[in-house]
């Protein structure tokens, strides 16, 4: 074979992708992950900027998890020992029920498993599957060819329907059948501490249903640093905005909720996940047909949360272990 073919090709290095990643890989197949994006992430991404001549980090996605799945919690745990996570008190809605961040940033447990995993092929969308022989061919939107025994999708569903339309219209109506909610993310930063307690703020009826002083998270620091997110209904309203102009919009929006003067921020950038809230099919967490070796995985076939992608991702590596 040749340096381009793998044994398995997973699309996708977001949670579900690497949580896949990692369980083939402990059982000793062979990997080869793809991401269109530049580096860790997905939708724990954390954005790096610098302010004052010190780096400082947003999580402008997932904001926290939790874990309630015994081996999520046992994975959890492995990832807190390495100090790629840590509790973030201000989340939890009960002692026993604890909120989990990543560290540095969010994106500190996916940047952890992709390091382990290795083989990961950052700025790579695949722009077209195929079938050659018993084979799969993935070509990317430069026209590099891979090959690969086994493909796995792990992206979200709006993508993997385009994808797997011709090749796996079955799993592809699955994936169609998901709708996501979008919303547009704000992050700001201000040269003093904003009068505004607590560090979050939660009202899925207001136009900012998400607020977190991102600077008080564990691990973080650096100037006063705000997460804002909207509302679905309200990130609809203003879906077409330019960036600028979503990000002063929210800025208002906060001020006005919050009920504060406002503040003139040193740092503001807005951000608009097209696909940020998925429906949940609540149905089997991953598919798998071993005839073609194809397979898909993702939060919307368990729960639309970083718990519910790993368990998909997971679920789907013992599906192509019981396989073959």
């Amino acid at each position: 074979m040749s340096a381009s073919h793998s044994d398995i090709a997973i699309i996708g290095a977001g949670m579900a992708g690497l949580a896949c990643a990692t369980r083939l890989k402990a059982a000793g197949r062979l990997v080869r992950v793809f991401d269109k994006g530049r580096g860790p992430g997905g939708r724990m991404a954390a954005r790096r900027v610098e302010l004052n001549g010190e780096t400082v980090r947003f999580d402008h996605g997932a904001q926290y998890f939790t874990a309630r799945d015994p081996a999520f919690r046992d994975a959890v745990a492995g990832w807190e020992a390495q100090g790629v996570v840590a509790r973030w008190h201000a989340a939890s809605r009960a002692a026993e029920d604890p909120a989990f961040v990543g560290a540095p940033g969010m994106n500190g447990p996916i940047k952890a498993m992709a390091n382990a995993v290795g083989g990961v092929h950052w700025s790579t969308r695949i722009k077209d599957l195929t079938r050659d022989g018993d084979m799969w061919r993935m070509t990317t939107t430069d026209s590099a060819d891979y090959t690969a025994s086994t493909v796995l999708i792990a992206i979200p569903a709006e993508q993997a329907s385009d994808l797997l339309q011709t090749v796996a219209p079955e799993f592809a109506d699955i994936a169609a059948s998901v709708t996501s909610e979008p919303c547009w993310a704000v992050m700001a930063a201000f040269a003093r501490p904003l009068a505004i307690e607590p560090d979050t703020l939660r009202d899925a009826e207001a136009k900012i249903s998400w607020a977190a002083r991102n600077s008080a998270k564990p691990g973080r620091g650096g100037p006063e640093g705000w997460v804002l997110h909207a509302s679905p209904r309200r990130s609809r309203q203003i879906i077409d905005r330019a960036k600028q102009d979503a990000a002063e919009i929210l800025l208002a929006d906060f001020f006005d909720q919050t009920g504060t003067d406002r503040v003139d921020p040193i740092h503001l950038v807005a951000h608009r996940w097209l696909y940020a809230q998925p429906t949940s099919l609540k149905g089997e967490p991953a598919r798998y047909e071993p005839k073609a070796r194809i397979g898909i995985a993702g939060d919307y076939l368990h729960s639309p949360r970083v718990e519910g992608a790993w368990v998909s991702g997971t679920a789907l590596a013992d599906l192509v272990l019981g396989g073959g």
